[in-house]
Formats: structure tokens, C-alpha cells, sequence
């Protein structure tokens, strides 16, 4: 397993547009289970509506987990996508 934690900088936290970008990217990597938790409250970044039920904030800090056979891709290609749109 690897992760990551991040601080949301963006004014409007992880709404539908950056959400839906990250669904996508998160079902790219297969059998690979990626998941974003923040609090005690988890849930797999592929699945959009868990991920926007998070109501993730900026300010929020965020762990980006990923579990699998690409999990080193699937953490190094997150942590770009929350450096450049969250």
C-alpha cells in the first residue's frame, strides 16, 4: 500500500467538476484500490457520489491510499492531479 496526504487549497474543496476528473483517473489503474479519506470517513476515489459525500473542504487534509499491483503509479499519478487541481 502507498499514500499521500494533501491540504485542499483549492475555494471550493473536491466539488463535481475535479471530483468526476478524479473518478476517472482513479478507474484507470484496474485492479488497484484507491481510496481518499478524510476524518474517520473513507471512501474509494472511483465511486464519485462517496467521494463527494466526504464534503471535502479547502483547509482539509486528506490521506490519497492506493492498494494493488499499480499502486506506486496510481499514488505518483494522484499526487500530480491534486497538485494541479486541488
Amino acid at each position: 500500500m502507498s499514500q499521500f496526504t494533501y491540504t485542499i487549497k483549492d475555494e471550493l474543496g473536491i466539488h463535481a467538476r475535479p471530483a468526476g476528473l478524479l473518478a476517472k483517473l482513479a478507474k484507470t489503474f484496474g485492479d488497484t484500490v484507491v481510496t481518499v479519506t478524510k476524518g474517520d470517513k473513507t471512501a474509494k476515489a472511483s465511486q464519485l457520489m462517496k467521494l463527494m459525500s466526504l464534503g471535502v473542504k479547502k483547509g482539509d487534509e486528506v490521506t490519497i491510499a492506493a492498494d494493488g499491483p499499480a499502486a506506486d503509479a496510481a499514488v505518483a499519478a494522484l499526487k500530480k492531479f491534486f497538485e494541479e487541481n486541488l
